[in-house]
């Protein structure tokens, strides 16, 4: 499987520019992008607008609804940012859609809450960044995709996660790319 035809899902904690960076990947493959922000039912937006964060009670019927999605796309590709930050939720997705690939958004604590401040009409709050950093299990080694640093910027990290997905070599594998 290619990185055209592969579904691939943008994961990090909030701030990490999984949305900026999903869309310039789907453009640079031809293939549709999908926000999971669209996915959340409203009551999942005003929790985290209220700065709660969600339970995993919260984000299995989010998660159902990108699988499926991700489903949908099995064979045709496409590209969907996701927190995935829990193994379990990684898994779920798996299990909708098989051939699912990551690429980890990572990086410093304090340059991602730079962005979240800076980023306007966006429901989660700069509060909630640190339960994204103690809930995030980063990529296993038996996952397949790649972990890029964020710190270059969109373009960069688009262009790195481009790379790392064309060099999969191996339908399970982690490959870390930039410094962190």
């Amino acid at each position: 499987m290619t990185a055209r035809n592969a579904v691939v899902v943008v994961m990090g904690v909030a701030g990490t520019g999984k949305t900026t960076v999903g869309r310039l990947l789907a453009e640079a493959l031809g293939v549709p992008y999908a926000e999971a922000d669209a996915f959340h039912p409203p009551a999942n937006v005003a929790k985290m607008s209220a700065g709660t964060p969600l339970d995993d009670t919260d984000r299995a019927p989010w998660l159902d609804a990108i699988g499926a999605w991700a489903h949908g796309r099995e064979g045709r590709g496409g590209v969907v940012s996701c927190s995935a930050l829990k193994r379990a939720y990684r898994d779920r997705l798996r299990a909708a859609a098989p051939g699912i690939v990551f690429v980890h958004l990572t990086g410093d604590r304090a340059l991602i809450g730079r962005r979240m401040a800076e980023r306007a009409d966006h429901f989660m709050p700069v509060a909630l960044l640190d339960s994204q950093f103690a809930t995030l299990e980063p990529l296993a080694p038996d996952e397949p995709g790649v972990v890029i640093d964020v710190a270059p910027g969109p373009e960069t990290v688009t262009e790195q996660a481009l790379d790392g997905l064309a060099s999969l070599s191996h339908p399970h594998t982690v490959q870390s790319v930039g410094n962190y």
